[in-house]
């Protein structure tokens, strides 16, 4: 077998420069998920009186313990909107995928220790991808509902693109997808119809309220007079509207509740093939000192693969055609997948190669991995020639159309239409996650600067005038700055474009759950319908 033998030195000062860079990243991206949970901590006491479970702790609830738990998009809308210091990132949700009675599910809870779970924009875009996230991957979905709608401040922002989320709420349903959804608190004017559009209804018991207006918007509205019981309480929507099917006491009994039905959907997940399969010869421990923590520095992505792939095992394709753009084939945890990582530019050859090898793992049902670390396509007169728009192209069909999951994993810089033939956010992969040290950008910065100030000088000659040093030093070095800002792994992933930021040590582990939510999707059989399940 060709198993990949390590060039890396773990005792090196290289080595430990790398390690070092990569962990304090590592600990920045950490301390703010906790900063959020802090946060929301705050309101125990208050949730305490109201005889209320925090957030965090509802979903503790609801999931298998102790069974394997994926978070998605912790930091959306991070230092966004109305998140001014980070502390309130997360788009007002909480997700991520794991078991509940012994069922994979999407699960999702409004985090209404913060701001009452009030929906941004973020918040409304994370929606919008977790419910995709959930219909590639036929996941049903478990929803943990207490929320003041949207946030106010952004109501434009939200109001027409919000009717997205009910639409995939009614396309979910009719395509055989179960949501059960438990609302402990207010789900007010739009956020109740989150609830309505759902096939099974927990409510619980003087805390949960649902209504298009509550009464003081009623009262204004109409002049008519009336409780939140009267007009959306939980035994009034369970036992005379019909909104609702099951009662529940108090939090914990209400997810019991929510368990109790997931367990009688008759869904299960198919057994993982039996096929053996030995860790990777290199600690996932290394992978910190992989990447060089100066980006200009080159490396070979194999020393990546070789801390991913069973045994180190890996088969190389092409290689002595390009061998800037790697692709071969390995397995993770006896999942067989194809991958393709960056030594460099794309060069026209390249982008002919990983198109090939596109296809050849979509003739065989295979998965693709892309591991991000690349400055784009290459640039030039011999590229131009060499037909680098014609088969970058030829590329970016072939990751387009792709039917095989593909997953991308951002390890490195993801610049330019190098982005966009890697599988990046806009080709639509199956996951896609970052490495804290991770870049995304039309270009570096420094390139950038340097472009408008070239175009900048040129601009001025030609109408005549001597160019200014000095305002053409500060249009470049502001430039740089400004696209610098905005290319780092927490602007983007506060915008979703990936789906979280991960350790670099867990990503064998993230890529093997999601290779195996990527095989029971194909594995499980849906009953769909015309409309969706109504209540009648």
């Amino acid at each position: 077998m060709p198993v990949l033998e390590s060039a890396l030195d773990p005792n090196s000062e290289e080595y430990r420069q790398n390690r070092d860079a990569l962990l304090q990243a590592v600990e920045e991206f950490r301390a703010i998920e906790q900063q959020v949970r802090d946060t929301a901590e705050g309101k125990r006491e208050k949730f305490e009186k109201r005889g209320q479970l925090l957030p965090h702790e509802r979903v503790a609830r609801l999931l298998d313990p102790g069974s394997p738990y994926l978070s998605l998009m912790n930091l959306a809308g991070y230092k966004m909107h109305d998140d001014k210091d980070g502390t309130e990132a997360g788009g007002g949700t909480i997700a991520g995928i794991g078991y509940v009675c012994g069922v994979r599910c999407l699960v999702t809870a409004s985090n209404s220790a913060i701001k009452g779970g009030t929906v941004t924009p973020s918040g409304l875009h994370k929606t919008l991808r977790l419910q995709r996230i959930a219909q590639e991957n036929r996941l049903p979905m478990v929803s943990l509902v207490e929320s003041g709608g949207a946030n106010l401040n952004y109501a434009a922002d939200v109001f027409v693109e919000g009717a997205r989320t009910f639409a995939n709420q009614a396309r979910l349903s009719a395509a055989g997808i179960p949501q059960i959804t438990v609302v402990h608190g207010n789900a007010t004017a739009g956020g109740a119809y989150q609830p309505g559009l759902s096939d099974y209804v927990v409510l619980v018991r003087n805390r949960a309220k649902m209504f298009l207006a509550g009464p003081p918007l009623l009262k204004a509205a109409t002049g008519e007079i009336a409780t939140d019981e009267e007009l959306g309480g939980a035994e009034m929507h369970t036992g005379v509207a019909g909104t609702a099917e099951y009662l529940a006491e108090n939090d914990a009994d209400a997810i019991r509740h929510a368990r109790d039905i997931m367990s009688k959907l008759g869904l299960r997940d198919a057994p993982p093939e039996d096929r053996p399969w030995q860790e990777p010869l290199y600690p996932p421990e290394q992978l910190l000192g992989v990447v060089p923590a100066d980006s200009k520095k080159p490396y070979d992505v194999r020393e990546i693969i070789a801390r991913l792939a069973d045994g180190s095992d890996f088969l190389d394709f092409k290689n002595d055609w390009d061998s800037a753009t790697l692709c071969g084939w390995i397995d993770i945890e006896g999942q067989p997948v194809g991958v393709i990582g960056n030594n460099g530019p794309i060069t026209p050859r390249g982008a002919a190669k990983a198109a090939q090898f596109i296809q050849l793992c979509d003739q065989t049902r295979r998965p693709l991995l892309f591991l991000h670390n690349t400055t784009g396509f290459m640039v030039g007169t011999d590229p131009e020639q060499n037909g680098v728009i014609k088969h970058g192209s030829k590329m970016i069909q072939a990751v387009a159309n792709a039917r095989v999951p593909k997953i991308s994993i951002l390890v490195g810089g993801s610049y330019g239409a190098g982005n966009y033939a890697m599988c990046g956010r806009g080709l639509d992969p199956r996951f896609i996650f970052a490495w804290p040290n991770a870049k995304v950008a039309v270009m570096g910065g420094q390139q950038a600067g340097t472009v408008l100030r070239i175009v900048a000088e040129a601009k001025q000659r030609a109408n005549g005038l001597e160019p200014d040093e000095k305002v053409l030093d500060m249009l470049q070095q502001s430039t740089a700055q400004k696209l610098d800002a905005q290319s780092t792994a927490l602007y983007g992933t506060a915008r979703l474009w990936d789906d979280g930021i991960i350790d670099p040590r867990d990503t064998r582990k993230v890529l093997a759950y999601v290779l195996d939510i990527c095989r029971q999707a194909e594995q499980r059989e849906l009953n769909a319908n015309t409309f969706g399940v109504a209540r009648l």
